[in-house]
């Protein structure tokens, strides 16, 4: 049986399907230890604080979950974790879009469960694993599904790509606290944090937490424009 030594964190909001896919993980696939989180938040969380964490399964439609600029932070502050998207979609530019961010595959959540656990497998093994269905051509002159309106909006507005705890970790920055203080303020670990700011960094396209400040100083009390 193809193992993985580590540990991995299952985040998605359906408490249920993550019983089931830390089931599979322990049982079919030996991982040893599995953390189950309700958001994205809670997710790179939990990666920051388990630095032995290798595998991590996402869902698409979870808090926190913007756009794809997330699982690429995800990706860039954890370039180690295999990252997977578990997700309900079924749409093609889906696919896409999470590939262009990164993961090490997407798997449709209405695959049966040997179909997922041959998925995982092959991600373990170092392969990219996509659905059968990316290679469906449209047919009847149909267009390409629209991308969702929150990834719209993440294109025009860079803190739309930002999860709740990184908005406030972004106002805190505004306001001059250090990290050290952010943690405080938002009881996290200070390394938690830094991740935090690596991700809306990214997210942002600013090069430092200056930069960051500056341009929440001159964006974040400006109501927004209309697209």
């Amino acid at each position: 049986m193809t193992r993985l030594n580590g540990k991995a964190v299952v985040a998605d909001d359906d408490p249920f399907f993550r019983i089931a896919l830390t089931s599979i993980l322990k049982d079919h696939l030996g991982i040893s230890e599995v953390q189950q989180v309700g958001s994205l938040d809670e997710a790179l969380e939990a990666l920051g604080e388990k630095p032995d964490v290798r595998f991590a399964l996402f869902d698409l439609a979870m808090p926190g979950m913007e756009s794809p600029a997330s699982l690429s932070a995800v990706r860039e502050c954890f370039p180690e974790v295999l990252t997977v998207v578990v997700s309900g979609s079924t749409e093609r530019e889906d696919v896409f879009l999470a590939l262009r961010a990164g993961v090490h595959g997407f798997v449709p959540k209405g695959s049966d469960v040997e179909s997922l656990i041959r998925a995982l497998r092959l991600v373990f093994d170092g392969f990219v694993y996509v659905p059968a269905f990316v290679t469906r051509v449209p047919g009847g002159g149909a267009e390409t599904p629209p991308t969702p309106a929150a990834w719209r909006e993440a294109a025009w507005d860079p803190t739309a790509a930002l999860t709740p705890r990184q908005r406030q970790v972004l106002d805190l920055i505004v306001a001059g606290q250090s990290n050290k203080e952010i943690a405080r303020s938002l009881s996290l670990g200070e390394g938690t944090v830094k991740i935090h700011v690596a991700a809306l960094l990214k997210a942002l396209g600013v090069p430092n937490r200056s930069a960051a400040a500056a341009w929440g100083g001159a964006n974040l009390a400006r109501p927004r424009a209309t697209p």
